[in-house]
Parts: C-alpha cells; sequence; structure tokens
C-alpha cells in the first residue's frame, strides 16, 4: 500500500466546497447569460483596471477551520480580565445564564435584521415592544422609541430633536442656536455632543446648570441623573426648580438617566422632562470591550413625529387580532434621505432584547433590590 503523507490528508479547501455559490457545471450558462466569454473578461468588463491590483494578495497558506478555531482561542487566551471601576455609563453586570443562552449567544436573535415582515416578525417585535413599555415606565414618559445605538449619540439625537421642536427656533433657522450642557455629564457625551453640533451650527455652553439662565438664544439643555459621579440633587423641588426656569424660556429639557437607578428615583417624567436618554448597559449587557450599549429615547406624546429611530405598536391583523407592526419610522435617513431628522443607522436591538430581558427575568422588586445593593455598596465604599 502506498503511503500517504499527513500533509495531503488535510481538507483545506473544506470551507470553499461548503460556500454558497455557483457549481462548475453553472458557470457556462452564467456567463453565456451575461455575455463573457469567461470570469477574467467578466471581472474585466466590469471592474476598471485603474482600481484593480496588479498583483495577488499576499496571504498566508489556508488553515482548516479546526486549526482557524484554535488559534482564535490561543489569541484569546492571552487576555487578561481586571476589574473595571470606570463607571461613566460602564458598569459590570451579571447575564442571567438563560439569557445569554436562548438570546445574546442564538443566531435567531442575533442574526435577525430590522423587522420590516411583521408577519414573520412577532417575537421580536414583541420583545422589542417590552424594552420600549419598560423604558416608558422607568422614565415615567408616554412614548419610547425601539432603542439609538448608544448614551451619546442618544443625547445627541436628542439635542438634534429638541432643536427641531423648538419654539425658539424660527422655520426660518433664526433664532435659538445654543444648547446647554451641564458639566457633570458624562465626557464622553460631551464630546459627541460638541462633535455633533457643529456642522449644525449648533453651540454648546458647558457650565453649572444652577448658574445658567436660560433665554430666547437658547433651545435646551442636558443634565445627568445621577451625575457622571454618582450624585443627585438634594432634593426633587431643585430639579422641578431647574425644568420650571427652563420651560419659562420656551426650552426643553433633556435627562440623561441611569434606569437601574430610576427603579429607585423619581423618574423625570414626573418632574418635567422633556426627553429622557440613557444606556442600558447595567441591565445585564456585558461592557463588551466599551460597547456600544443600546440606549433609550423617550419622549412626550407631542413630539412623537420626531422621535429618532423606530417605534413598535399594537395593530390588528386582517382577521382582526391584536398584532405588532413597526408604526413609526418615516423619519429616518433611508426613507427620507436628505429631509430626514435622525442619522441612527444602527439600534443595537439584540442588547437592547437582553436588557429586557433581563428586566423580566428580575422583575420590579429583583431591579429594585439590584439598585438599592448598588447604592449601598457605593456609600461603604469611601469608608473601606
Amino acid at each position: 500500500m502506498k503511503k500517504t503523507n499527513f500533509s495531503s490528508l488535510e481538507n483545506l479547501s473544506e470551507f470553499t466546497a461548503r460556500h454558497i455559490g455557483p457549481r462548475d457545471a453553472d458557470l457556462p450558462a452564467m456567463l453565456k447569460t451575461v455575455g463573457a466569454q469567461s470570469l477574467d473578461q467578466l471581472i474585466d468588463q466590469t471592474i476598471p483596471a485603474g482600481i484593480r491590483m496588479k498583483k495577488s494578495l499576499d496571504l498566508q497558506e489556508g488553515q482548516t477551520e479546526g486549526a482557524t478555531l484554535a488559534r482564535a482561542r490561543e489569541i484569546a487566551a492571552q487576555n487578561q480580565i481586571f476589574k473595571n471601576f470606570l463607571g461613566q455609563g460602564y458598569y459590570g453586570t451579571m447575564t442571567p445564564p438563560v439569557i445569554l443562552r436562548n438570546v445574546l449567544e442564538n443566531p435567531g436573535w442575533y442574526t435577525a435584521y430590522t423587522p420590516y415582515q411583521a408577519e414573520i416578525s412577532q417575537g421580536r417585535l414583541e420583545a422589542i415592544l417590552n424594552f420600549q413599555t419598560m423604558m416608558m415606565e422607568l422614565t415615567a414618559m408616554p412614548i419610547a422609541n425601539a432603542s439609538l445605538l448608544d448614551e451619546g449619540t442618544a443625547a445627541a439625537e436628542a439635542m438634534t430633536m429638541a432643536y427641531h421642536v423648538s419654539d425658539n427656533v424660527k422655520a426660518d433657522g433664526s433664532g435659538a442656536h445654543t444648547f446647554f450642557v451641564a458639566e457633570s455629564c458624562h465626557p464622553q457625551t460631551i464630546e459627541v455632543l460638541t462633535r455633533r453640533a457643529d456642522p449644525l451650527g449648533i453651540k454648546v455652553v458647558v457650565g453649572k446648570p444652577e448658574s445658567f439662565a436660560f433665554s430666547a438664544e437658547t433651545f435646551g439643555c442636558l443634565i445627568q441623573y445621577p451625575d457622571t459621579r454618582g450624585q443627585i440633587p438634594s432634593s426633587v423641588d431643585a430639579l422641578k426648580a431647574f425644568t420650571a426656569n427652563a420651560h419659562a424660556a420656551k426650552n426643553l429639557v433633556v435627562v440623561a438617566a441611569d434606569p437601574l437607578a430610576l427603579t429607585v428615583l423619581q423618574a423625570p417624567g414626573q418632574w418635567g422632562a422633556d426627553i429622557c436618554v440613557g444606556s442600558t448597559q447595567r441591565f445585564g449587557v456585558p461592557i463588551g470591550y466599551g460597547g456600544p450599549h443600546a440606549a433609550f429615547l423617550a419622549t412626550k406624546e407631542e413630539f412623537k413625529r420626531s422621535i429618532p429611530g423606530r417605534l413598535v405598536g399594537v395593530s390588528i391583523d386582517s382577521e382582526g387580532k391584536p398584532a405588532l407592526r413597526l408604526a413609526l419610522q418615516t423619519r429616518e435617513q433611508h426613507i427620507r434621505r436628505e429631509k430626514a431628522t435622525s442619522n441612527i443607522c444602527t439600534a443595537q436591538v439584540l442588547l437592547a432584547v437582553t436588557a429586557s430581558m433581563y428586566a423580566v427575568y428580575h422583575g420590579p422588586e429583583g431591579l429594585k433590590r439590584i439598585a438599592q445593593r448598588v447604592s449601598r455598596l457605593a456609600s461603604v465604599l469611601p469608608t473601606a
């Protein structure tokens, strides 16, 4: 029996053979349809020579799938996991194993795209609706969208939304162009707001809320609740007074809130906020090397036509039974293009579903207990 070396027994082309593509027998018919004699001729006819490489890619020898996975594990094993004390919107959390297995690691969830076909997406739409309902209850706002990219961009969307609906901004673009941001907001949020505002002609003023004077030259403000240091005002009356001053000058109040803190604090909607944004990362979503993590935006009913992102609504099907569908999404750039009032490109919906299932898993009392434990540990740490 002839001896065979081991390398010849390796099937390095296994992945290529399993790839869904044209078989050799299919190529002649396909080339005949497009009027080409060969694949090389087809490439010559479709791709300009000026943008094509003149030589082959310098690639290493191919590996089997098993060898590639082994190498990936070898590289991953070099990671060192440290305790995270960053804060500022990024917190260590525990994803319940049942959510990890059935949602976060389930291809039925993590490969899903926008549920445009409601008739085959009722399960996903229900999970997203659960997210919206959760944020409405936590913020005490009548409407919440179906998640956004992260807290910083959600705050920027809230700023531009306030700019579009403010009475201090005229239809011709004249009037107020100043947006106040409390210096106690997360630094990354301030950075994103500043960068987003510049090309829009919006002036961002960063300072202390208690000393800022609202006027007809300003259209809104952003405050953090709790702030980036974990502090909250001594009483809700101070927040109500600040909001009243803003409203007296026809300014909108945007609040960047921690949803876990909202389980024990008075909700922004109860003390007059117009828009509430924030990150849901601490609702069981892994830090994931810094995100992004699903954010939320909740607001008043009167602003629903200007809210960024998507909204899932409850409707009825052809048989008169309750059914879910995407209710509002006309302001997005993929539909309205240059007339869009939003630049939403992703909703991080997998992480939004994870956060909503985390809330279902723990329930209202469980979430409140976690929040109280976090608060207690934070108060003990300085004296440890």
